[in-house]
């Protein structure tokens, strides 16, 4: 285990550099994401480059005319932290007065600041790379490779673990602020809380986060990392605190597997394509890939939110309804004498609600295997279960259209149509209020008997 422990020495750093940039940016995505502000993390991943770029040329001024040694590490990162904040927090300020003074949307607004100051921090950079050691390269696309050079744990790990645990401090110190301030800013104002203030605030430390992060996967691909995570974290739950939870977990397991994944499938997959001398590829490029891979299987295979849970859930209740549909005609057509026509009910609960073929042959057979009816050739019966649960869509409907009639003064043929939407959605409490509403009608608007609640029984019908 020592062993292996010292062979891979340099890749754990990188997965845990990259690991931990990577949490430290889901906490003040999520709120992001939430306060459906997406876009102000990628304009703040940009806007903070001239900060950066005019925080280092401050202190590079500041020691070229002697005011000054040259700055430690810390000292320089608490300078770059600096510069960008300022500049976070007059991008949320200038993006706001452009908006209302201006006169123009809000995402036309953004666009333009976040433009305009990236566009300041490119050219500052580029005048400034000759004199200044700043490297364009590893502000842009980040340098999580140089974390193997620290002795013991890795200067970027320290730098975004205590941005992280600031994070993670102001969320639970000021949870319910933000919280308010995200789902509702004038319900915060009336209680006392300055939602504004905590926008500011929130930019604050999503410009503080997005420094700390530029120096492992960089300014372009840190947006990536604030709101992939928490988009997936949306995906699977509902409850915001499990969300923050699973966004940070995300983020872990993207930055982990990204470098896993920039070691290994390189060599795995392009000598298939011809490109056998690269071995490997960058992971702060990777680690965005992983998290948005991770997205898309949320996405796809989520349980209430995902694209194929959505899709099983609208086929079941298409089939439920196209069954209900079914035994509701047979029942009519039991009442009405005519059973033995009992073969076409289920072609003409397809006319009438579209069905294809596939779909009117699950709702039998899901019928079928639930007891409600037998199959006789083309021929379909009603068995006792079968009939109880018409009975009661019957029963539901009819009650439904005394219901409506009586409160809304409807048409008789407008009754039918609601009716047998809402049929599929009553229990047998609501069944119990409605009679209780309608003085226990015995028959419904139309003239037809409504059934009655005993379980096994005969209808009011003669």
């Amino acid at each position: 285990m020592n062993d292996w422990l010292i062979e891979h020495v340099a890749d754990i750093k990188i997965a845990a550099t990259a690991a931990v940039a990577a949490m430290s940016c889901a906490l003040p995505g999520t709120w992001l994401l939430l306060r459906r502000q997406s876009m102000m993390g990628d304009a703040l991943s940009h806007t903070a480059l001239p900060g950066i770029v005019i925080a280092m040329l401050a202190v590079e001024g500041a020691r070229a005319a002697g005011w000054i040694d040259r700055l430690a590490a810390p000292a320089q990162h608490l300078t770059m932290l600096a510069g960008a904040v300022a500049i976070g927090v007059l991008t949320a300020v200038v993006t706001e007065l452009v908006q209302h003074l201006g006169r123009v949307e809000a995402g036309a607004s953004l666009g333009v600041v976040f433009t305009w100051f990236f566009a300041l921090g490119l050219f500052l950079l580029r005048l400034a790379a000759d004199t200044a050691h700043i490297d364009p390269d590893c502000v842009l696309f980040g340098a999580l490779e140089n974390s193997i050079w620290d002795e013991g744990v890795p200067t970027a790990v320290w730098i975004n673990g205590t941005v992280f645990a600031i994070n993670l401090a102001l969320m639970l110190l000021c949870f319910k602020e933000l919280m308010l301030s995200a789902f509702d800013p004038g319900l915060a104002n009336a209680q006392g809380i300055n939602a504004h203030v905590m926008h500011y605030g929130l930019m604050a430390a999503t410009a503080m986060t997005v420094v700390a992060a530029f120096e492992s996967v960089g300014s372009i691909l840190v947006v990536g990392l604030l709101i992939i995570p928490a988009a997936t974290a949306q995906l699977l739950t509902t409850r915001l605190k499990t969300m923050l939870f699973l966004s940070v977990l995300v983020a872990g397991i993207s930055g982990v597997s990204g470098h896993v994944l920039a070691r290994t499938l390189p060599s795995l997959i392009l000598p298939r394509f011809g490109l056998a001398g690269i071995e490997d590829v960058s992971t702060s490029g990777m680690v965005p890939v992983v998290a948005a891979l991770l997205f898309v299987a949320a996405w796809l295979l989520s349980p209430r939110q995902g694209l194929i849970g959505t899709f099983v859930s609208q086929a079941r209740l298409a089939i439920r309804i196209a069954g209900d549909d079914l035994l509701g005609l047979l029942y009519r057509m039991e009442e009405r004498r005519i059973a033995d026509a009992a073969g076409l009910a289920p072609a003409l609960v397809a006319q009438r609600l579209g069905l294809g073929r596939w779909l009117t042959w699950l709702s039998l057979q899901n019928l079928r295997r639930s007891d409600m009816l037998t199959l006789d050739g083309d021929a379909c019966r009603l068995t006792d279960r079968g009939r109880h649960k018409a009975r009661s869509l019957v029963r539901s409907h009819r009650l439904w259209e005394s219901y409506l009639q009586k409160h809304f003064a409807l048409a008789e043929d407008h009754l039918h149509a609601p009716a047998h939407r809402a049929e599929h959605y009553i229990d047998d409490s609501l069944r119990s209020e409605l009679e209780s509403e309608l003085a226990s009608p015995t028959v419904d608007p139309h003239g037809s008997a409504i059934p009655d609640s005993e379980w096994p029984g005969k209808t009011n019908s003669k």
